[in-house]
């Protein structure tokens, strides 16, 4: 008798969650967002959807991903953040997917101001929508998805989905984003965190060690923000036993934390002197290769001494070589 091919008998909504993490290192943070929520749109039909990251507090989104609304949307959103039921219950019952009629009647709802600012102008009937409240940063991030035909409810059947795929689909998100940071950014070292903040030191992104690092140094600060002043892009500083440096990435800074070593306590050119000295070059090779005179190596060479408590290119080289070989530059 020929074999029956065996049905796929997985869950959809497991077959999903499988896809958001496999694919976080073959799809680009900057679309890792537009990508899921087409992921999720295979059981969960919506024809539009919203995913913001901000602080409530403030009203507005750090940053959105738009699907099938117009771009002005998110602002008629943040207009909107005080009169909208929906929001205040969200707030209320983080991790939790609610519906529009659940918390307001529809002959009421379609009658408010708020839906004529903020859902008519973008064809939206039919909300389902979700915030998650990060415990330690404050960041929130709103995922709602839409649909513009009001005779199609979202049911409780998708809500228990949305439900079961919330908490995989805002980690594989930071998870996409922290993996690609690592593989691009390889000249820090191994124990290194990073997190993400804007001009104001305020996180759009962090992993939880970078926070726990916060916590354990810093523990009178609040998690909200940097508890010290942003360095300026490309400098490494010392904050307390810790070293921090600062890139720039578009209009938001990534900011890199880890446990100062011997070498942190140096300027750049320092660390460059140090670095062909302790592998055996002489001050005319080493003023070559780093493009100074031999008396500016020689200088240097002795506030390094002093500063990092040797005597001897011996004990410089037994120094260096005890670092992590992705010291940063």
């Amino acid at each position: 008798m020929p074999e029956v091919p065996r049905k796929d008998s997985a869950d959809p909504v497991d077959r999903v969650i499988a896809q958001l993490y496999r694919s976080v290192l073959a799809v680009p943070p900057p679309e890792f967002r537009a990508w899921a929520l087409d992921r999720i749109n295979t059981v969960i039909p919506h024809d539009g959807a919203l995913w913001g990251t901000g602080f409530w507090e403030g009203r507005r989104f750090h940053n959105v991903t738009l699907r099938g609304v117009p771009p002005d949307y998110p602002l008629r959103l943040e207009r909107t953040a005080d009169e909208n039921p929906l929001i205040k219950r969200m707030l209320v019952a983080p991790d939790e997917p609610t519906t529009m009629e659940s918390v307001c009647p529809d002959k009421e709802f379609f009658a408010s101001h708020l839906y004529r600012e903020a859902f008519e102008p973008a064809g939206i009937q039919r909300i389902l929508a979700t915030v998650h409240v990060d415990p330690r940063s404050g960041l929130s991030s709103l995922v709602s998805l839409y649909r513009r035909d009001r005779a199609a409810k979202f049911s409780e059947a998708e809500m228990a989905m949305q439900r079961r795929l919330n908490y995989h689909l805002f980690n594989a998100a930071s998870h996409s984003f922290f993996i690609h940071l690592a593989r691009t950014h390889r000249d820090r070292p191994a124990e290194a965190v990073a997190a993400v903040v804007d001009v104001k030191g305020q996180f759009h992104e962090a992993q939880p060690r970078f926070l726990d690092a916060l916590e354990t140094h810093f523990p009178e600060h609040g998690l909200r923000s940097l508890p010290f002043p942003l360095p300026a892009v490309g400098e490494t500083r010392s904050v307390g036993p810790l070293s921090v440096r600062c890139e720039a990435m578009a209009d938001l800074f990534i900011v890199h934390l880890w446990p100062s070593g011997p070498l942190d306590r140096l300027t750049q050119r320092e660390r460059e002197i140090v670095i062909a000295v302790a592998h055996g070059l002489s001050f005319k090779q080493a003023a070559r290769k780093i493009g100074v005179a031999p008396s500016t190596v020689a200088n240097h060479l002795y506030r390094i001494y002093r500063k990092l408590g040797v005597a001897s290119r011996t004990e410089l080289a037994n120094l260096i070589h005890a670092e992590p070989a992705d010291t940063p530059p």
